[in-house]
């Protein structure tokens, strides 16, 4: 085994893997940028060391800079994590020719299963099943255009480097096919520096099911059975569960097997995963998507479902340790089995009510659960500061339980119990999106969330939140309760000359949310203490986490403000006139401006990119007319509400003609 191990890699992941370096006696080294300085797994790691500026390009994703730092810490292997350099076949090589273990397969598995055209021919080849698509790589957008037509829509456009959903995009109609190709190659440029694309059949209401496999360096190979990965939102993960309920025991077997034939057809040795899309209506008819060669985000859930030798749970990370430092599996095929289930819910930095756009700011309050059957993988810690520069993972909630509706319910409460206020999360959403009928009946697919989300988000802020925030007001304003005298005029209960004692009254905004004013309705009884308020209304008592302006309760929080009437007369007078400032929907990078000042716009038309955590987000004109104001250029970073741009509209003979 290392003495010594360098993490290239940040947040969560880069915890998970000190923690297990820690309990094997293993000295970890973590590597930070700048906007990581004060990060957890900087704290967390024996030692650390500066990497670059907060651009992953400057600092994560530099080779060199990562190989110097483990040189000057005496590291003699480097853990990738996931992300990042994580499927990259130069860092392998390039950590190889530096006299460093790579904890991962060889360069050259990385560097075919990482060009997803290559992968798919060497795995038809081994006898696995694959999904109908374009051979060759390099087409051009005509020649993938092309390809789509004779596939038949709908198609799916994916990336040929790279993983997570990054560039793909789902293509119903023909006459989208150019505009979703330059924005699919745009994304793969940005996420993996290659836009290679290639375009597949899409599976309507497919499952995605992964078979997660080990091997060693002396040519044995297993798998650990299977994940259910079908909830997603943008083709991004969002709820990870082990095993599937849609597989019998003939099938997981058949399915296992291929994966096997897949790891073996590229020389894999490490943990790795192949991802299958399977049809709900026929388990039997899987086809190969992808392998993933680095371990996944959500292998906690094998981790703590799997038993192996007739003891439940092992720790895929020691096992990527121990391959790569030569050891051979002490376990074959016949020893792995399913003893329970666990379920994962990632938590990530994004604001649903604002259509899941990227979020950020500083965690003013942090809780994340752990327990009986719960288990939390976390990068955060109270006062660190959430920006867009990465991915908008915080953290990943994990359940076990001896059945699946145990699992299940034990999550829901785990993300009840989560508090993350300073940074809107999508954790209350998650927790609902569990109790779903559907989702409960284990009656999944990939486009579940995506037609059930507006259901799953609150349409109103509940009038308990306006009370306590009142609550808090109202509790600064109270003189303390040690004061000898107290000024009766000073004592905020509503007196007045010649009537009786009227309610404070509290305009309060929640920040995000349209209608979002109102005056805080009156509680029979309020608690005010530090990190919590209680309100009484007719009633019932209402329990909230707080932190200077923010709320929380049951995973779900709000950003509760006091209201401004100068603000919104000046909004007021904005809308009045017309004129329509176009704001940045979440703080991150303009990548394209496809206007200037004094250009005439349709209603509709796209004007300006930004780009956030990986994410795009195209800003349209609300209406025909003329760009007066265009305040930002490519490269330029924005704010969350930032003005971009100014479109007046057109005037009525503009309109006419």
């Amino acid at each position: 085994m290392f003495d010594t191990v360098l993490i290239a890699n940040r947040g969560e992941i880069a915890v998970r893997v000190i923690r297990t370096l820690r309990a094997l006696g293993v000295r970890s080294v973590a590597v930070f940028s700048d906007a990581d300085a004060d990060a957890r797994h900087v704290r967390e790691a024996d030692t650390a060391v500066r990497i670059g500026p907060a651009a992953a390009a400057e600092s994560y994703l530099r080779v060199d800079r990562l190989l110097e730092a483990a040189a000057r810490t005496g590291a003699r292997a480097v853990h990738p994590g996931y992300g990042f350099l994580a499927e990259n076949a130069a860092f392998a090589r390039a950590c190889a020719d530096a006299g460093l273990v790579f904890v991962g397969p060889p360069a050259p598995a990385i560097a075919l299963m990482g060009d997803k055209i290559r992968a798919k021919e060497t795995v038809r080849t081994a006898g696995v099943p694959v999904v109908p698509g374009s051979s060759g790589g390099g087409l051009s957008d005509d020649q993938l255009a092309e390809a789509a037509r004779g596939i038949g829509m709908p198609v799916l456009l994916k990336p040929s480097a790279g993983g997570g959903g990054k560039g793909m995009r789902l293509v119903r109609s023909e006459a989208a096919l150019a505009e979703e190709i330059a924005a699919a190659r745009r994304e793969a440029r940005s996420s993996f520096g290659d836009d290679t694309l290639l375009v597949e059949r899409w599976v309507d209401r497919p499952r995605h099911i992964e078979i997660q496999v080990l091997a060693d360096t002396h040519g044995n190979v297993v798998h650990l059975g299977e994940r259910e990965c079908s909830l997603q939102r943008r083709h991004q993960k969002v709820i990870e569960e082990a095993p599937s309920v849609l597989l019998d025991e003939a099938t997981r077997a058949a399915m296992g097997e291929a994966a096997v034939r897949a790891a073996r057809s590229c020389g894999y040795a490490g943990a790795g995963t192949v991802e299958f899309i399977v049809p709900g209506g026929d388990p039997s008819s899987y086809f190969f998507m992808e392998m993933n060669t680095r371990l996944q985000v959500e292998h906690p859930v094998t981790e703590l479902a799997v038993s192996v030798g007739g003891k439940r749970g092992l720790d895929l990370v020691e096992w990527q340790l121990r391959i790569a430092s030569g050891e051979e599996l002490p376990f074959g095929q016949d020893d792995i089995a399913f003893d329970g289930h666990a379920v994962e819910a990632r938590v990530c930095a994004e604001d649903p009510a604002r259509g899941f756009l990227p979020s950020g700011g500083t965690v003013l309050a942090l809780r994340e659960p752990e327990g009986d059957g719960v288990r939390t993988d976390s990068g955060l810690s109270e006062g660190a500061d959430v920006g867009s520069a990465y991915d908008p993972m915080l953290s990943k909630v994990i359940a076990y339980g001896p059945d699946r509706a145990t699992a299940l319910r034990r999550l829901r409460a785990a993300l009840a119990e989560t508090v993350t206020l300073g940074v809107p999360t999508n954790a209350g959403f998650l927790r609902r999106l569990l109790a779903h009928p559907s989702v409960a009946a284990g009656e999944l697919d990939t486009g579940l969330v995506e037609r059930e989300a507006a259901g799953l988000l609150a349409e109103t802020v509940p009038p308990e939140v306006y009370a306590a925030a009142a609550a808090v007001r109202q509790s600064g304003l109270l003189p303390p309760a040690t004061a000898e005298w107290v000024d009766p005029f000073s004592v905020p209960y509503g007196w007045r000359l010649g009537g009786v004692p009227q309610p404070v009254r509290h305009p309060l905004r929640v920040a995000g949310l349209e209608p979002v004013t109102r005056e805080a309705p009156p509680a029979d009884r309020f608690r005010v203490e530090p990190g919590r308020v209680t309100v009484t209304m007719d009633g019932v008592t209402h329990t909230f986490h707080r932190a200077g302006d923010w709320l929380g309760r049951d995973g779900d929080s709000w950003h509760v403000q006091d209201f401004d009437p100068v603000e919104a007369a000046l909004r007021g007078a904005a809308g009045a006139g017309g004129v329509d400032a176009l704001t940045a929907p979440m703080p991150g990078t303009v990548t394209v401006v496809k206007v200037a000042v004094g250009d005439e716009v349709t209603a509709g038309q796209s004007l300006l990119v930004v780009e956030a955590m990986k994410m795009e987000h195209v800003i349209s004109a609300p209406h025909g007319g003329t760009v007066t104001e265009l305040d930002v250029t490519p490269g330029s970073t924005v704010a969350m509400d930032q003005v971009l741009a100014v479109v007046a509209p057109a005037g009525p003979a503009e309109e006419e003609s």
